[in-house]
C-alpha cells in the first residue's frame, strides 16, 4: 500500500468516525427510535472542499453513509437521502417504506450528475429504493449546506453538532417537536402543577 492510498483511506475513515458522531449526538438528542425518519441532506462536492455540485465523490459518500448506517443499526431510525435540486430535491427511500406511509412515489434514478453523489450512493445501497416528492422527518442533518428544511415537521429546533464541519463542510441538525397550541392556560408538561387559572371547570 502507497502512502498516498494509505492517507486517503485515513481520511475517507476520518470522515465516517465524524459523521457517526454528530449522527449519533442528534439521535440522542431528538430521542430517534424505529420508525423516526432521518432526513439527510449532504454534498460531497462541500465536503472534499469544492463548490456545491462540481466535484462529488462517490468514495466520500460511501464513507458518510457508513457513518450514518453505524448509527441507523443502534437507534434503528429511518434514512432518508436529499437529491440535488435537478430532481427538486426528491429523497431516496425504501419502498415499502414509502407505500406504508402513503407517500407520493416520483420516478427517477438518482446519478451524481443528476440527484448527487449522496443519493446515487444510497439509491444503490438500498434493498429496493424509490424516490418521493415529499416527507415531514423527525429530524435532519445537513452536511454542505444543501438546505433540508422543506422536509422537516414543524417545529424544527436546531441541534449544535460537536463537530462543527465534516471535512470542508458545514454541518447543521435539527429535530423537531409538536406545535404548542392554546395560551396562557395551556399546560405542555403533563408533571406540572396546574396553576389557578388553568383549574377553571370549563374553558369558557
Amino acid at each position: 500500500m502507497t502512502q498516498l492510498s494509505s492517507g486517503h483511506e485515513e481520511h475517507q475513515a476520518l470522515i465516517a468516525a465524524q459523521v457517526e458522531t454528530v449522527v449519533r449526538e442528534l439521535a440522542e438528542a431528538g430521542k430517534l427510535e424505529a420508525g423516526h425518519l432521518l432526513a439527510i441532506g449532504v454534498s460531497t462536492s462541500e465536503v472534499l472542499g469544492k463548490h456545491i455540485g462540481t466535484s462529488g465523490a462517490v468514495e466520500t459518500a460511501a464513507a458518510i453513509y457508513a457513518g450514518i448506517e453505524a448509527v441507523r443499526k443502534q437507534f434503528s431510525f429511518i434514512p432518508v437521502y436529499q437529491c440535488c435540486e435537478h430532481l427538486n430535491r426528491a429523497l431516496v427511500i425504501e419502498e415499502d417504506e414509502a407505500i406504508r406511509r402513503g407517500l407520493e412515489i416520483v420516478h427517477a434514478v438518482p446519478v451524481p450528475k443528476a440527484g448527487g453523489s449522496m443519493a446515487a450512493y444510497a439509491y444503490s445501497q438500498f434493498a429496493k429504493p424509490c424516490l418521493v416528492e415529499r416527507i415531514e422527518a423527525h429530524a435532519g442533518i445537513d452536511i454542505g449546506d444543501t438546505f433540508i428544511g422543506m422536509h422537516l415537521k414543524r417545529v424544527a429546533v436546531p441541534v449544535r453538532p460537536s463537530i462543527k464541519t465534516i471535512g470542508a463542510a458545514h454541518v447543521t441538525m435539527a429535530v423537531t417537536r409538536p406545535k404548542l397550541i392554546g395560551g396562557a392556560r395551556a399546560v405542555y408538561d403533563p408533571s406540572s402543577s396546574l396553576r389557578a387559572e388553568q383549574r377553571a371547570e370549563t374553558c369558557e
